[in-house]
């Protein structure tokens, strides 16, 4: 009887233990299969993937940029007031005499932008060294010292030149680019790059005894030295919105340039109808970031504040006075004087200009046929 149960005990534990390893082998078996077992490294490989990926775009957008600034770079020239010596800028003693500024190439038949300061007065003759090394006798077709720009006419042809873009959308924040001619010709078209650093800035200047400012200036913090007057400031896309004109000398990385838009009618219609004839207002004004300068008492939101009339211009005899706000033309606000210089070069003399005006607390509204400069 003994032996029995002692088999019987042995049986019952043989089935038990065979039942624990089958249970044993189908939990490991299930939880094996329930466990996520996708290598580590295949995240790691797909992490390294966008990387690579954004590090490929990032490179096929520097060398965009770089073949960019390489098409641009073939519209900016040299401007000097010195005639070279040879057509070749390989000649002895001739680079060192040009490119004492920069200039802009802005039509393919041989329209330059440039500052004032680097090519002189309405009239006068200047010497353009363009990207292949010939230089030409230039003739300043128009200039505008208070804005510190000109336009050069060249006896050239089917010249690469510069696209213009809308100076109106500057963010500050955006990444530009600028070319030059720094220091000297031997520096020619050197590239620096920064950002835009604010708009609408003004800065004051003091010169030969007078004061006077300029308004509403793109600042970047791209390197601008001089030489650099006339050149381009470029966003990404090779669009130009401004001419660079002067920098701040007591301090680093604070440089200006002309918004594009100011000079944009001007070069349409030479570009266009290779003559440009001026209509005059006679009226100078700034705004509101300006009259705290000028004026302690005047506060207003919006507008120009009227400063100079000229005693020869239709402006004077309309019953506009110095200290008005003006606030629109044709329908149009104003706030900037750049924005009311831009207007005036897109009419023609004889046109008629309908101002409106604010003086305290009254508004009135003034027609001005505008006359010739």
């Amino acid at each position: 009887m003994k032996k029995k149960k002692l088999k019987f005990m042995k049986l019952f534990s043989s089935i038990i233990v065979v039942f624990l390893l089958i249970f044993l082998a189908y939990y490991f078996y299930t939880t094996y299969e329930s466990i996520d077992i996708t290598p580590k490294y295949e995240i790691t490989r797909t992490d390294s993937t966008i990387n690579l990926e954004t590090v490929e775009n990032a490179l096929e957008k520097s060398e965009s940029i770089s073949d960019m600034l390489e098409r641009v770079s073939q519209s900016v020239v040299g401007i000097s007031k010195i005639k070279s010596h040879s057509n070749s800028i390989f000649s002895n003693g001739s680079i060192s005499e040009l490119g004492l500024g920069t200039g802009i190439v802005v039509s393919s038949n041989g329209y330059i932008l440039s500052n004032s300061h680097v090519t002189g007065e309405k009239y006068s003759t200047c010497y353009v060294t363009l990207e292949n090394g010939y230089t030409y006798e230039g003739s300043v077709v128009w200039s505008d010292f208070d804005l510190d720009l000109s336009i050069t006419k060249i006896d050239a042809n089917n010249l690469s030149y510069a696209t213009i873009g809308d100076s109106s959308k500057a963010k500050t924040g955006e990444s530009v680019y600028a070319i030059g001619n720094p220091i000297g010709y031997e520096f020619r078209r050197t590239i620096t790059s920064g950002i835009i650093s604010a708009t609408n800035r003004t800065i004051r200047i003091e010169e030969n005894d007078d004061v006077y400012y300029m308004t509403d200036l793109l600042q970047t913090d791209a390197s601008i030295n001089p030489g650099n007057s006339g050149g381009p400031l470029i966003l990404p896309s090779g669009e130009v919105i401004g001419v660079n004109t002067v920098k701040i000398t007591s301090a680093e990385g604070i440089g200006f340039a002309v918004p594009i838009n100011v000079i944009k009618p001007v070069l349409e219609k030479f570009i266009n109808e290779n003559t440009f004839e001026e209509a005059f207002l006679g009226i100078y004004a700034y705004d509101k970031q300006v009259v705290p300068y000028i004026s302690s008492n005047s506060n207003f939101d919006s507008g120009i504040y009227v400063v100079y009339i000229d005693a020869n211009s239709p402006a004077i005899s309309s019953g506009i006075q110095v200290g008005d706000i003006i606030t629109s033309i044709d329908g149009y606000s104003m706030s900037t004087m750049l924005e009311l210089k831009e207007y005036i070069y897109s009419k023609s003399p004889g046109d008629s200009v309908s101002i409106n005006i604010s003086r305290g607390y009254i508004t009135k509204t003034f027609n001005i046929v505008l006359g010739s400069k």
